[in-house]
C-alpha cells in the first residue's frame, strides 16, 4: 500500500488484512479499564525479578534500587498512557497516528526505528524463553544441549507468530487468561523463594553515586515503558469515542507498571542476597531464577515463564506487522508475521549459540535504539498535548492533506536530538563493540569522557526525550493551531 492511497481506498482494499485502517465507530466498544489486561499480561513476567540484577549491577544500594524501580517503571508506562490517548482520538495504529507530527511520508523515518525496536523486543523475549527452557531441563536432569535449544527456539517462535496472526480480539481474550495463569504461578515462585532472602546481605549493599542512580533509572525506563511506547496506541484504537483520556492514562499505567514494580522490588531483595543469583542473571535471566526452585515446581515455572514471554512478544510482533504496513510494504498481515518470525528465530539462534554474554548485547540494544525512540516519544507527546481535536482520518493517508508529506521540523528535531543523545550515552560491551562510537560529547562537555562518573548514566535517552518535547511544543504550536482552525 503506497502513501498516496486515500482513506477510502484503504477501507475498500480490506480491513482486517492490512490492520492500518481507521476503526469503525461501531467497533469502538472498549473502555479504559479494558487496557489493563494486555498491559498487565505482557508485563507480569518473572523477568521482572531478573531485571533487579541489572539494576544492582550499576553499583547502587537496595533502597536506591527501590527508588529507581518505582519511579522509572511508573513514569515510563505513564508516557505510554499519554501516547495511548492518540489511539482514542484517531482509531488507528500508533505509527499511522504519528503521521500527524511527521507527515505522511516523513513518518517512515521513525517508522523504521519503531520496527527495529519491536523486532528487537520480540527476539529478546524469545531468547529468554529458550535459555530458560535449557536451564530448567538441566535442573530436571534432562538434556539441555543444542538440540533442546533449537527445538525450543522453533516452538517459541511458532507460538509467538501464530498468536499474533489471530489479531486484536483474540489477543485481548488470550491476555486476560494469561494474566491469571502467570500471576498465580509467579506468586507461587515468590512464596517458594522467600527462604533465599538474606536481609543482612541486602542491607549491607553500599549506596552508589547519583550518576549510577540516573544510569539505572534510564535503563529501567527504556527497558519497561519506553520499550513499549511505540505501540501504545495500537491497543487503545478500539476505545469508545467518549472514553476518558485520564482513564486511558491511568489504566495503561496501572496495568503496565503494577506487576513489574512489585516483581523488581522482590528481585532486588533476592539478587541482593546472593552473588550467585546476581551474576547468573547476566547469562540466563530466567533460568537462573529456576535454580532456586524445588524440582516439582520447575515445569509449572517453565510453562508460566514461556507464556509470559510469549504474551509480551505477541504484542510486539502484532504491532511490528502494522508498522511494516504503515511504511508502505504491500503484504498481508500473515506475511508480515512470517517475516518477523524468521528474523526473530535467526536473532535468537545468534545470541543463544554465538555469544557468551546476554546482558551486554541487551543493554547495547536498549541504549542505542532507546535514544531515537525517546526523541520520537517526546515529539509525539508534544503533538498530543498541542492538539485539542480528533485527528483528520482522511489526511492521515493523504500526503496532500492537512498533515502534509514531510514535516522537516519534526524530522530535524528527531535527528538533532538523537545525535546529541548518542553523544551522552556509552556502549562499551565486548559483544557489542560496534556501538563503542557513542559517548563523543562526554569529554567536550566536561563530563569526564568515556571513563568519567557520567559515562554510564546514559542521560542521552532522557535528554533526547525532553529536548524533543520542548522544541516541538514551542516550534509547532502555530502549525497545530492553524491545522485545527482549518478543520472548524
Amino acid at each position: 500500500m503506497t502513501d498516496s492511497t486515500t482513506y477510502a481506498e484503504t477501507r475498500r482494499l480490506g480491513v482486517e488484512t492490512t490492520g492500518i485502517e481507521i476503526i469503525d465507530e461501531a467497533e469502538r466498544t472498549a473502555r479504559p479499564a479494558n487496557l489493563f489486561w494486555p498491559w498487565f499480561a505482557a508485563n507480569v513476567s518473572v523477568f521482572g525479578v531478573s531485571y533487579a540484577a541489572f539494576i544492582l549491577y550499576f553499583g547502587i544500594s537496595f533502597w536506591q534500587g527501590v527508588f529507581v524501580a518505582v519511579v522509572g517503571i511508573t513514569v515510563s508506562f505513564m508516557l505510554c498512557g499519554i501516547i495511548a490517548i492518540a489511539g482514542k482520538r484517531g482509531s488507528a495504529p500508533t505509527m499511522i497516528l504519528s503521521r500527524a507530527p511527521f507527515g505522511v511520508v516523513g513518518q517512515k523515518v521513525p517508522g523504521v526505528i519503531s520496527w527495529l525496536v519491536s523486532i528487537g523486543w520480540e527476539t529478546f523475549l524469545a531468547i529468554m524463553a529458550v535459555l530458560a527452557t535449557a536451564t530448567v531441563f538441566s535442573e530436571l536432569g534432562w538434556s539441555d544441549g543444542n538440540a533442546t535449544k533449537i527445538v525450543a527456539a522453533v516452538v517459541v517462535a511458532a507460538l509467538i507468530v501464530s498468536a499474533s496472526v489471530a489479531g486484536y480480539h483474540i489477543i485481548m481474550k488470550m491476555q486476560s487468561w494469561l494474566t491469571w495463569i502467570t500471576g498465580i504461578v509467579t506468586i507461587g515462585y515468590i512464596l517458594l523463594t522467600l527462604k533465599d532472602i538474606d536481609w543482612s546481605a541486602v542491607s549491607a549493599i553500599p549506596a552508589g553515586s547519583t550518576q549510577s542512580v540516573i544510569g539505572a533509572l534510564t535503563m529501567v525506563m527504556t527497558g519497561f515503558g519506553l520499550g513499549w511506547i511505540n505501540i501504545a496506541a495500537d491497543w487503545s484504537r478500539y476505545q469508545h469515542h467518549d472514553s476518558s483520556s485520564v482513564g486511558i492514562v491511568v489504566w495503561n499505567t496501572f496495568g503496565g507498571a503494577i506487576a513489574p514494580v512489585l516483581l523488581v522490588l522482590y528481585g532486588l531483595a533476592l539478587a541482593g542476597s546472593s552473588p550467585k543469583v546476581l551474576d547468573g542473571v547476566a547469562a540466563d535471566p530466567i533460568g537462573t531464577l529456576a535454580t532456586l526452585l524445588p524440582t516439582w515446581y520447575l515445569v509449572p515455572f517453565l510453562i508460566c515463564a514461556i507464556l509470559a514471554l510469549v504474551s509480551g512478544a505477541v504484542l510486539g510482533i502484532y504491532s511490528s506487522g502494522l508498522t511494516l504496513l504503515s511504511l508502505g510494504v504491500r503484504i498481508p498481515r500473515p506475511s508480515a508475521a512470517f517475516v518477523d518470525g524468521v528474523i526473530l528465530t535467526l536473532g535468537t539462534i545468534y545470541v543463544v549459540f554465538f555469544t557468551d554474554d546476554f546482558l551486554g548485547p541487551f543493554q547495547s540494544f536498549l541504549i542505542t535504539l532507546g535514544v531515537p525512540l525517546a526523541s520520537w516519544a517526546g515529539i509525539m507527546i508534544a503533538d498530543i498535548a498541542l492538539r485539542k481535536r480528533d485527528y483528520d482520518e482522511v489526511a492521515l493517508f493523504d500526503p496532500k492533506g492537512r498533515y502534509g508529506s514531510v514535516d522537516w521540523v519534526a524530522i530535524g528535531t528527531m535527528v538533532g536530538a538523537s545525535i546529541i543523545g548518542w553523544g551522552l550515552v556509552i556502549n562499551q560491551f565486548a559483544d557489542a563493540s560496534w556501538n563503542n562510537w557513542q559517548g563523543y560529547l562526554l569529554g567536550p562537555l566536561g563530563m569526564g569522557g568515556k571513563d568519567g562518573d557520567w559515562a554510564y548514566a546514559n542521560i542521552g535517552v532522557l535528554a533526547a526525550l525532553v529536548l524533543s518535547f520542548v522544541v516541538v511544543y514551542v516550534a509547532k504550536a502555530p502549525v497545530v493551531r492553524r491545522q485545527e482552525a482549518d478543520a472548524s
